[in-house]
Parts: structure tokens; sequence; C-alpha cells
């Protein structure tokens, strides 16, 4: 049985993320609706995964360096 890699380690975490993946979308100029967005190319996902990951490896970089 496949198991999922998608699951969240803080679930109380999804609605935060959800609101994340679309300001990042607009700051990089993506139009995603709300519900379905199978229709996007691979590439304007990757833009959004991308620029999500690097935001978030820079706040936790900056988390790290005022300790």
């Amino acid at each position: 049985m496949a198991t999922s890699s998608n699951r969240k380690v803080v679930p109380e975490a999804k609605d935060a993320l959800e609101k994340f993946k679309y300001e990042v979308a607009s700051e990089v100029g993506v139009n995603l609706k709300n519900g379905y967005n199978g229709d996007i190319s691979s590439k304007d996902a990757g833009k959004i995964g991308g620029n999500m990951v690097r935001k978030l490896i820079q706040q936790a970089e900056n988390q790290m360096a005022n300790k």
C-alpha cells in the first residue's frame, strides 16, 4: 500500500499554508482559483512551490539567526 508524502507534519497549519500558496502565486503572476487548479502548467506550479520553499527557508534562517 502506498503512503502519501504530502502529509502535514502540523495539520493545524493547513489553512495558513493554503493562504501562503495563494499569496506566492499572486507574487509570481500565476492566477490560482479556489478549488481545482490542475490546468496550470508544471512550470507555473514549480514557480509557486519553489518560491514557497525559498520563503520558508529564509524565514527559518532568520529565526535561527535571531536566537
